[in-house]
């Protein structure tokens, strides 16, 4: 009953969601995602493992599908391969059964997510676009709304 309530709330909140709201919920998911896994890896429970890290995995991929390279000039591009960055770091984690590439994908999804979410979803408002250097050489986004 609990599970069908929470079924139709987030249908309800991705139906009246426009698009900078749908990525945030895309980005939330994907970081509960990670975060079990994480936890399912330090329980030693590998298909659980496994299906949060497919899971996160499917959800950046329909990010990565849903960048617009027309309007998106450099940032589409940087993006995308973010998104490709970050899948193999779940691959690592699922193959090597290790946390520190969930960590690392962890923090650059909760990077992400707080940029989309500095933004907000209202009208007049641009998704992040500007970066600045991490550590693993990839760029971390921050909002010019």
């Amino acid at each position: 009953m609990a599970s069908q309530a929470h079924d139709a709330y987030l249908e309800s909140e991705i139906l009246t969601s426009d698009p900078v709201e749908l990525v945030q919920l895309l980005y939330r998911a994907a970081l509960e995602a990670v975060r079990q896994a994480r936890a399912w890896l330090e329980q030693g429970r590998i298909r659980e493992r496994s299906e949060s890290i497919s899971r996160a995995s499917a959800i950046l991929n329909e990010l990565a599908l849903a960048v617009d390279h027309s309007a998106g000039g450099n940032l589409s591009r940087n993006l995308v391969e973010l998104y490709a960055y970050l899948q193999g770091l779940l691959l690592d984690a699922n193959a090597r059964q290790q946390p520190a590439p969930l960590e690392e994908a962890e923090r650059l999804l909760a990077s992400l997510a707080e940029a989309w979410r500095s933004c907000g979803g209202g009208a007049g408002r641009r998704a992040p676009e500007t970066y600045s250097e991490t550590p693993a050489g990839y760029r971390s986004l921050s909002c010019t709304c």
